[in-house]
């Protein structure tokens, strides 16, 4: 077996592996162009920084194997491997932040922790060369503390920014639509696993680390193909959910201006301020828009719902919350499952996903759990009853 492991996973082969691949992966993500919009630009950004990360990991690869002949080179291959796994962190880290929220790490925050984390690793690999004794222990120790507060910091400032731009995505399409930005997540919770692991293969025999070599160069291949399938899809996102979603310009109600008398009693958000023939024009079209099925619709924002009823954002947040006393999610999903009820009974040999998606549900859990929440069952189980659940 170590044989196998040794002719498999030679070091020198492994760290050749590192430099071609993060070379090819920064180089690649350089020449891809994306079409400059206001939101493109962070989105650009994003890209040229994981670019320079796997540039700076390669050069950092190379210099490693260009060391194969010294004494101790194992200790060696773990200190660069270390340093690389905690240059990349930062970046990395910076990199996905700033693709859901640019203002929440700005440019003299992410320099500075750069720049520490630069300082750093450059005392660690002169370390190596010293003789051994206190010295050369607390720089590691105090290498590997500052890296595993590193990471908890990104770790929490990543899910804080995750949590707000799923609520703010949901905000703008009136449904659940976080899958567009669930990679990020997903993509960044393998990225510090295989961080962290290098912790782990520190303390394994020697033999180990270039296995951990090898399987790094696997994990920026699967970042890279992630990050560009999210680059050719963007486009779809700019308007919707990627500019006005996370930029912090979007769901800031703006404020009517009030009817003269109610400016001085201070109702200005009250029915009367939209005016009552304003309300009546709505009324109208949101008939017309039930039927016509258009609630089936999905992928859609508040300004495309608003627009296809001839009236503003404001005015139709305005009217449900003040006239209908429920938000308009609330009352389209209603309409969605009243939908798929009927669809259920009438299609008994339709599948319940397929029901699902014509109702106006793009997620099938939340088809599911929607219409358990307001039906008291499954729609397996309302079928299989014929609509009638409580007597079977």
């Amino acid at each position: 077996m170590t044989s196998l492991i040794d002719v498999v996973f030679n070091i020198e082969l492994s760290l050749l592996l590192g430099v071609l691949t993060s070379f090819v992966l920064g180089l690649l993500l350089v020449l891809i162009k994306i079409p400059q919009t206001e939101y493109s630009k962070k989105i650009i950004r994003g890209k040229n920084t994981i670019a320079s990360c796997f540039l700076v990991c390669t050069v950092l690869f190379f210099v490693t194997l260009t060391y194969s002949g010294i004494p101790s080179y194992d200790s060696f291959v773990a200190i660069m491997m270390f340093v690389i796994t905690a240059m990349s962190s930062a970046i990395l880290s910076y990199s996905l932040i700033n693709v859901l929220d640019e203002k929440f790490i700005d440019n003299d925050k992410f320099y500075l922790n750069v720049g520490v984390t630069g300082i750093m690793s450059y005392v660690l690999i002169k370390s190596f060369w010293w003789d051994g004794g206190w010295p050369r222990t607390a720089v590691l120790v105090s290498a590997i503390v500052l890296f595993i507060v590193q990471c908890i910091i990104h770790i929490i400032s990543f899910n804080k920014v995750y949590v707000n731009s799923v609520k703010k995505l949901e905000q703008y399409y009136d449904e659940e639509e976080d899958d567009k930005i669930r990679w990020i997540r997903f993509c960044y919770i393998i990225m510090m696993l295989t961080q962290m692991f290098v912790l782990v293969y520190m303390l394994l025999p020697s033999g180990f680390m270039k296995v951990y070599v090898s399987l790094y160069s696997l994990f920026i291949l699967y970042f890279t193909a992630n990050f560009i399938s999210f680059l050719g899809s963007h486009k779809l996102l700019l308007d919707a959910f990627a500019y006005k979603t996370l930029s912090g310009k979007d769901f800031k109600h703006k404020k009517r201006k009030a009817h003269p008398k109610h400016e001085k009693d201070g109702h200005e958000d009250s029915p009367a301020a939209a005016g009552e023939a304003e309300y009546a024009a709505l009324e109208a079209s949101i008939e017309k828009w039930i039927a016509q099925k258009r609630y089936r619709e999905y992928d859609k924002s508040r300004e495309d719902i608003a627009r296809e009823m001839n009236t503003t954002k404001e005015v139709l947040h305005l009217y449900f919350t003040a006239v209908k006393g429920v938000d308009f999610k609330s009352w389209r999903t209603a309409l969605r499952i009243e939908e798929a009820k009927r669809l259920l009974l009438e299609n008994k040999d339709m599948s319940t996903h397929i029901v699902g998606e014509l109702s106006g549900f793009s997620d099938r859990s939340n088809f599911h759990r929607q219409f358990t929440k307001l039906v008291g069952c499954s729609p397996k189980q309302w079928r299989e009853s014929d609509g009638k659940p409580e007597q079977a």
